[in-house]
């Protein structure tokens, strides 16, 4: 692991803002890892705040809800963050954002939610992993192997991003009740939940909460790995090829725990996340609580006056996230932050032959080649990159950040473990 310039400074002090509505929002129809979903609404239809507007019966998806009131304008092919271009569904807001059908449920109520029950409320409410993975979690809430610890996912690791830790700072107790749901989902008494020592606000708010363990990690990166939180929490290693669950173990995510709660207490569906806005342009970096299928030029207008335009758009981390060509695309449940680079920061560095130094081995988090990976990519021989382990990488980019070659190393795995797919 690497220690990197956190930059978390610019927003960490920042409390949640409320965006405003947009004006329309573009729902992409697939937001999770699985099958896309298939429109419940046709063009010209009215649909209300938190109405299920999209769903498909398959074995791995989660529905789509609408985000803001107002009437379908189209369902069309639109920029996705991550995706290229994915069929969405546009809604017009008319501006009233009625949240009266949202169903509160009370402590009693609650109590005698079974299993089952927080699994179909999961499931009804469209919750994925938010930091990133974007598994449908009623599927991880039910995991083939019995489990005994749950590992909460404070580490927010990524330079810049804060979302994660405003939300542990200012809905702390919301987080522990939502945690506490997860916990009585699976039977689960072991409880942990890590967050890196520049945190100590959120440390100290947890370390007053019954029945949690907090962990306090080294800010190192990329510590937020569900593997590396694993091992530096329990001192296990998963298998290679395995899964947590394999060694009993579920990690979740703190965005995630959050919106289960809202799910269950609030009866509200994922239809909002926490975004940071930062980087080296922005002049007045934010956290910002942002409708699903915002364009993200809605969110750079709202943080005007910027320091200079930027020249590389990313949204997520600057480690994993993705650069974007367009400021029409939408944040999605997998959204954590919006960052906008000066020219100084995005310098592309011409890439030179691979010198054999060794410095992407030594600082893999899971032990990988990536010099070996990379010279069987660009010869295509997708049954080494296979052999090598090119499906265990965890696509952290520590390999390019420590290269001095300037070697695509990263992008030719992920094409490796694309290929060695088919």
């Amino acid at each position: 692991m690497v220690r990197l310039a956190e930059n978390k400074h610019y927003s960490e002090d920042k409390p949640i803002e409320k965006l405003p509505p947009p004006s329309k929002v573009y729902l992409p129809l697939i937001q999770h890892i699985g099958r896309a979903c298939n429109p419940l609404v046709k063009i010209g239809d009215t649909v209300r705040v938190g109405q299920k507007i999209a769903s498909i019966e398959a074995g791995v998806y989660a529905p789509i809800h609408a985000s803001i009131s107002g009437k379908v304008t189209a369902i069309q092919n639109w920029p996705h963050p991550v995706l290229g271009k994915i069929k969405a569904i546009v809604i017009e807001g008319d501006g009233a954002q009625d949240e009266s059908s949202f169903v509160l449920r009370n402590q009693k109520d609650i109590e005698n939610l079974t299993a089952a029950d927080l699994r179909a409320i999961v499931l009804d409410a469209g919750i994925v992993g938010m930091g990133g993975a974007s598994f449908p979690t009623h599927i991880k809430l039910n995991p083939p192997k019995p489990v005994d610890t749950l590992i909460i996912n404070g580490a927010e690791c990524e330079p810049y991003l804060t979302s994660d830790a405003r939300l542990m700072l200012e809905k702390s107790k919301e987080v522990s009740l939502g945690i506490m749901l997860v916990a009585r989902c699976l039977g689960i008494k072991k409880i942990y939940i890590g967050i890196e020592d520049n945190k100590p606000e959120a440390i100290e708010a947890f370390s007053k909460t019954p029945g949690i363990t907090v962990k306090v990690l080294r800010s190192e990166y990329p510590q937020g790995g569900e593997k590396q939180l694993i091992k530096n929490i329990l001192g296990k290693e998963i298998p290679r090829g395995k899964l947590p669950f394999d060694i009993g173990v579920l990690v979740q995510n703190v965005a995630t725990i959050y919106a289960i709660y809202e799910a269950v207490y609030k009866g509200k569906p994922l239809i909002a996340r926490v975004v940071t806005v930062s980087g080296s342009c922005v002049k007045d970096p934010k956290n910002l609580l942002v409708p699903l299928g915002t364009p993200i030029k809605n969110l750079i207008e709202f943080c005007l006056p910027l320091t200079e335009e930027p020249v590389k758009i990313i949204i997520g981390g600057p480690m994993m996230g993705l650069a974007q060509y367009t400021r029409d695309v939408p944040i999605i449940k997998s959204s954590g932050g919006l960052l906008l680079m000066s020219k100084k920061d995005s310098e592309v560095l011409e890439e030179e032959v691979c010198i054999r130094c060794g410095a992407c081995i030594r600082s893999c988090p899971v032990g990988l080649m990536p010099c070996q990976i990379n010279l069987a990519s660009e010869k295509q021989m997708w049954d080494l990159t296979k052999e090598y382990g090119a499906n265990d990488c965890i696509e952290c980019g520590l390999c390019n950040y420590v290269c001095p070659s300037s070697r695509t190393l990263l992008q030719t795995i992920k094409r490796a473990k694309l290929e060695s797919g088919k």
